[in-house]
């Protein structure tokens, strides 16, 4: 099993560029299930998730074809088993976002429930309510939802929660139903936008993908396309946080700083400048950060996949910051990580006291889960000494070749495998 080894105390510099956004392209991969003409994609990152998901999708008859260093066509003229198996699935939570596409375009589907990162429940029973409402006859047994319908019907469904794959997942569903479907209480986050640009250039008729009500007028089947992956903003925020957190000074490109206004707001709260671009952000750190408090809540909100690095570099702030996790239960495992470095972090129930310290020390540490490696890597940046981080995979699923980016930037860091 692979580590990174971190020798802390540089503060980073230079320029590095940013990956196309994993949660983006995920459900954008499902998307090609609802056609049997070639989709082409570019931009993608190169991830154990998204890897997983080829395997998913290849193993149903979908043919995948590599076209230069970040693009594929997959085909989904061959699709022939709509099946989504356990063993495949229990490692990536976003395997739910077959169920949808494979419905509509097969009218049955037998998908695993989910695993993925052990950050407290994040049940399906949206995404199973909304097709329902939609007119699939759906039944849980022996670990699997199967569902049937001989084709959709266009439904109001209003979530009971913000739920951002439950969007996607209904929204593709919906591409190929019967009538109007509207989807209330839907999120916003601009990877559902990225997904309905991509489904619109695949023919489908959607209105309202980024504000909290979304229609989609059903069509008989959708056509082939070409789409480029937005940029990824958790990935940019994670490398502004290890910029600030070490006092460098960075510039992201191929990024933009449109999905990122809260995100931003905190940096610039804690004394950075950030500098934005059309298509790059740069940010110079102050000697000494200032302390930011802050709530986790749904997109434009301040986002929870930003939430584990912020609390590193307030370890490393003048002050006392408070953070309100409101979204997922069990979301603070990386706190007791950061303890090992000497960080002064007080957790009750879903809030975190944290109280900056002159210098945290190296040591060795278990990443958990995606964003608490990498808040333990921002924390080991700014460390004095080596740090050692043990279970990587975690990161190998949302970070695209973290080791050379950050060597890139001048920190000293090597993969022990």
């Amino acid at each position: 099993m692979d580590k990174l080894a971190i020798q802390g105390g540089t503060a980073l510099s230079g320029e590095i560029t940013i990956s196309g956004a994993k949660n983006a392209a995920l459900p954008i991969l499902c998307a090609a299930l609802l056609t049997a003409e070639p989709l082409r994609l570019s931009n993608l990152p190169h991830l154990n998730d998204i890897a997983t998901m080829l395997r998913l999708l290849g193993q149903m008859g979908v043919g995948v074809t590599l076209e230069g260093s970040d693009g594929l066509v997959l085909d989904g003229a061959g699709l022939a088993n709509p099946l989504a198996p356990y063993d495949l699935v229990k490692t990536m939570r976003a395997s739910i976002l077959v169920l949808g596409p494979l419905l509509a375009r097969c009218g049955e589907a037998r998908v695993s429930l989910p695993g993925g990162c052990a950050i407290g429940a994040r049940p399906v029973d949206q995404h199973i309510k909304g097709l329902q409402a939609m007119g699939a006859e759906i039944t849980v047994e022996q670990g699997y939802i199967h569902a049937r319908a001989s084709r959709l019907k266009g439904a109001r469904i209003c979530t009971d929660m913000v739920t951002v794959t439950g969007t996607e997942n209904l929204m593709m569903a919906a591409c190929l139903a019967e009538g109007e479907t509207v989807i209330e209480n839907a999120a916003r986050e601009p990877e559902v936008v990225d997904l309905a640009n991509c489904l619109v250039s695949m023919g489908a008729r959607i209105s309202g993908a980024g504000t909290d009500v979304i229609r989609i007028q059903g069509v008989e089947k959708l056509h082939g396309a070409e789409h480029a992956i937005m940029p990824d903003r958790i990935e940019t925020g994670t490398y502004l946080c290890a910029a600030a957190a070490t006092g460098g000074q960075v510039r992201l490109l191929k990024t933009s700083a449109a999905y990122l206004d809260a995100v931003v707001d905190k940096l610039m709260d804690a004394g950075c400048e950030v500098g934005m671009e059309r298509d790059a952000i740069s940010l110079k750190a102050p000697a000494r950060l200032k302390s930011v408090s802050l709530r986790t809540a749904p997109y434009p909100a301040f986002p929870t996949d930003m939430q584990a690095q912020f609390m590193a570099i307030n370890c490393v702030a003048d002050g006392v910051a408070t953070i309100r996790e409101t979204i997922f239960e069990n979301r603070f495992m990386h706190a007791s990580e950061l303890q090992r470095l000497g960080a002064d972090i007080q957790i009750e129930g879903n809030n975190a006291v944290v109280r900056g310290v002159p210098q945290l020390q190296g040591a060795t540490v278990m990443a958990t889960d995606l964003r608490a490696s990498a808040s333990l890597v921002i924390a080991a940046l700014a460390a004095q000494g080596e740090t050692v981080i043990d279970r990587i995979y975690h990161l190998d699923r949302g970070y695209e070749r973290i080791e050379e980016k950050l060597a890139r930037l001048g920190a000293q860091v090597r993969r022990i495998h």
